[in-house]
């Protein structure tokens, strides 16, 4: 009895009220034994020394299902790498019941009879077989009951196929879910975790890296630092922060390297990974999530990252991250791992416990066989069978049952307040921005608005001057139209005709204005994930970032008004002198002005380049319709008559008709030249004059060939142009440009939520 009894404790010790001692290592197994083994073996009483698991791990008998229980004065060997020996856990991160639901898409594949089935591929959540669309819950689970921990000094890794649920429950536990539509609780220590708690003491990495291309590892450190860290802070201490991080991240040799993009070499696809963890860990966070870090990268560069988050996770934070299909020796850096499967958990527990976890439920991972790619490929196939996943995820509920915590886990719980182990991880250096966190003072920036709008100037500033083709292309464009304006319109005269080509010459060249700042549009959209990132945890203000975006576009747009007006305005005898050539340079900037924040504002507003260009042609040849110069403002519509007046060409284009027809002593029409737009204009001149004395004799008026019939006025006159005065066209011009800045700081407000409904 005595012999059976400690057989049945040796290969099932969850049956065993005290853990059993350990006993002698013996040479590892082939292969894992199935669940009908391990009973047959029980049964039969024979009692066999315990080997090692596959990956050597030596967690016990193979037999016994490997969980993670804290060794005597230190860590087990499945927390390899964990928390320090003896040392006390100050977070633990806990999530319970997990739930988050959407409508199910109305979108499926129909097979002909009326009844919707939902192909097997596009099922990878479900449990039960496939439900005609009468029955279909118009729900759909993406998290369903997910619970777990993760403790400090600890990765814990999210596992799963494409649409299992990853990088929800990452949302999920960085409150990048609405509240109200998550079920479940999330405490830290014990305590719910507020959104400007999580946002001081933590950090959310993206899938994608969003950097600037033309800046060095260095300087967007540097940038994130003065970001992240508080003014407060000197500069040396910053500096010394930056290059700390440097070398934890393994970016020596990479340091003065740009970051890169399609058309200019920088680092690597690791290097700029590793860059992207940095700039979100600045602050050396106590919570960091990551969204797939690995995706994309090849197996090195995979493996440096994670060790790179390995050594985040030892310097006294909680990592969490999800993870695609990690190698074998990515495994062995990770703590604690959770397999989802349409957003239900199928296993929780230490990567070595995968195979006897999978012994036990009947399909043995193979000795030659990475555990992760097994795992997946067998959730795969039970997702495609008629029952799917449902058997392994009832197995795990009772798995975990089995394998409650041992009443020596309350060793990893820890012993202080959140509010204490804040300071106390602030007063071990973690947490760099955090002495206000730790004496429960929750500030939602770092620094004042006007620090932050130097930084984002001068960042924006080294990443344009690193690029001069861009302005180059735009300053060629402006020039290139100018010099065939001032061909074309080369010397215009004093008459009816040259007051017409005037006309049309204005029209062209305002509406130009505007439709070169169309290259502004792809400005932001480069910008916008950059910018969703960095605001998402307080780095900056949004409004901030548009004053800075003001800034940085103005001074180009004087120098392309400048270059504009003096190819143009002596070239085609434009009237005025230096005050008119003046008012004609400030109504080209103004023009700049209002049609770079227009496009801005569009680009806040459609993230898309192509829709947004089609947009602003639209759009702007509206505007050019209905400035005045197809057809005067007394000839609209009336239904028509309020886009006149929301015309952006409206009001430059009237302005600099003003500032050359309002002037006194300018005469267009003289004596016989008011029969130049009329049939007599052909008739010779000797005809015009007595044409011209018979009208004089019947109006009681002499008309000489050299009198003034028409002036400036007149022709303003004739084309409407009598409403505002120049100077007024010139401030409701600008003024158009501060209202689409206002207008796009709101669409950024608006349009840069970072949570799930």
């Amino acid at each position: 009895m005595h012999a059976m009894a400690r057989a049945v404790q040796d290969r099932l010790p969850f049956l065993a009220s005290p853990p059993p001692p350990p006993p002698a290592p013996a040479p590892a197994r082939k292969r894992n034994p199935s669940l009908s083994e391990m009973l047959s073996l029980v049964s039969a009483a024979t009692v066999d020394p315990a080997g090692t698991d596959d990956d050597g791990s030596g967690s016990g008998s193979v037999f016994s299902l490997a969980m993670p229980q804290p060794a005597p004065g230190g860590v087990d060997e499945d927390n390899a790498g964990g928390a320090a020996s003896g040392r006390t856990i100050q977070f633990r991160l806990a999530f319970t019941d997990l739930t988050y639901s959407v409508r199910r898409s109305r979108h499926g594949g129909d097979d002909g009879g009326g009844k919707l089935c939902l192909p097997v591929q596009l099922r990878s959540d479900r449990v039960t077989a496939a439900a005609t669309d009468a029955h279909a819950p118009r729900t759909k689970a993406l998290l369903d009951c997910v619970s777990g921990e993760a403790r400090e000094g600890e990765i814990l890794a999210v596992m799963g196929a494409s649409g299992s649920g990853k990088s929800t429950l990452i949302d999920a536990l960085a409150n990048r879910i609405s509240r109200d539509s998550l079920k479940g609780a999330v405490t830290l220590n014990g305590e719910p975790l507020t959104g400007n708690i999580l946002k001081s003491m933590s950090a959310y990495v993206m899938q994608d890296d969003l950097l600037f291309p033309m800046l060095t590892v260095t300087e967007t450190l540097s940038f994130a630092a003065d970001f992240r860290l508080p003014r407060s802070l000197s500069a040396a201490k910053k500096r010394s922060r930056v290059q700390a991080l440097i070398d934890q991240l393994g970016l020596r040799a990479a340091a003065d390297t740009i970051i890169g993009d399609e058309g200019h070499r920088g680092v690597s696809g690791g290097e700029r990974r590793r860059v992207s963890i940095g700039t979100d860990i600045i602050h050396d966070p106590i919570l960091l999530f990551l969204d797939e870090p690995t995706s994309g990268l090849d197996s090195t560069s995979a493996f440096m990252v994670v060790k790179v988050l390995r050594r985040i996770a030892e310097s006294g934070s909680i990592v969490i991250t999800s993870i695609h299909q990690p190698s074998q020796r990515i495994l062995g850096l990770l703590d604690r791992l959770i397999l989802l499967s349409g957003g239900r958990t199928v296993f929780s527990g230490a990567p070595s416990a995968l195979p006897p976890y999978f012994a036990e439920f009947g399909f043995p991972v193979p000795d030659d066989e990475n555990r992760a790619e097994f795992a997946l490929d067998l959730i795969r196939e039970l997702e495609s069978s008629p029952t799917g996943t449902k058997p392994l995820v009832d197995f795990h509920r009772t798995w975990k049952l089995m394998h409650a915590a041992s009443p020596d886990a309350a060793a990893w719980a820890p012993t202080m307040s959140l509010k204490e182990a804040i300071s106390a991880s602030v007063s071990r250096g973690k947490l760099v921005s955090g002495a206000d966190v730790a004496a429960g003072e929750m500030r939602t920036y770092a620094n004042p608005f006007w620090v932050e709008m130097k930084v984002l100037t001068q960042r924006s500033a080294i990443n344009t001057r690193r690029m001069p083709e861009l302005f180059l292309i735009r300053l060629g464009a402006v020039v290139v139209t100018g010099v065939i304006l001032a061909t074309v319109f080369f010397r215009l005269d004093q008459s009816p005709k040259g007051a017409q080509e005037r006309l049309g010459f204005f029209a062209f060249a305002m509406s130009t204005m505007f439709y070169t700042c169309a290259d502004a549009l792809p400005v932001f959209l480069q910008e916008r994930y950059v910018f969703l990132r960095e605001t998402a945890y307080g780095a900056y203000r949004h409004v901030s970032y548009v004053l800075s975006n003001a800034i940085v576009s103005f001074p180009p747009l004087v120098v392309l008004s400048l270059a504009f007006a003096f190819t143009t305005f002596f070239a085609v005898g434009l009237a005025g002198g230096a005050s008119g050539f003046a008012f004609y340079t400030l109504a080209i900037l103004a023009s700049f002005w209002a049609g770079s924040g227009f496009v801005t504002f569009l680009s806040g507003v459609i993230p898309h380049v192509m829709i947004g260009y089609t947009v602003v042609v639209a759009i702007l040849a509206y505007f050019l319709l209905f400035s005045g110069f197809f057809i005067n403002r007394d000839r609209i519509p009336a239904y028509w008559l309020w886009f006149h007046y929301m015309s952006l060409v409206k009001y430059p284009f009237e302005g600099v008709l003003q500032n050359e027809f309002g002037r006194a002593g300018e005469c267009f029409v003289r004596g016989a030249q008011i029969f130049d737009n009329s049939p007599i204009g052909r008739l010779p001149e000797a005809v015009k004059e007595r044409v011209l004395a018979s009208i004089s004799s019947s109006l009681g008026y002499r008309i000489a060939p050299d009198t003034c019939v028409a002036n400036g006025w007149t022709v303003l006159g004739q084309v409407a142009v009598t409403q505002l005065g120049k100077w007024e066209c010139l401030l409701v011009t600008a003024a158009w440009g501060f209202f689409f800045r206002i207008l796009f700081y709101f669409s950024l407000v608006l349009g840069s939520k970072n949570k799930r409904r």
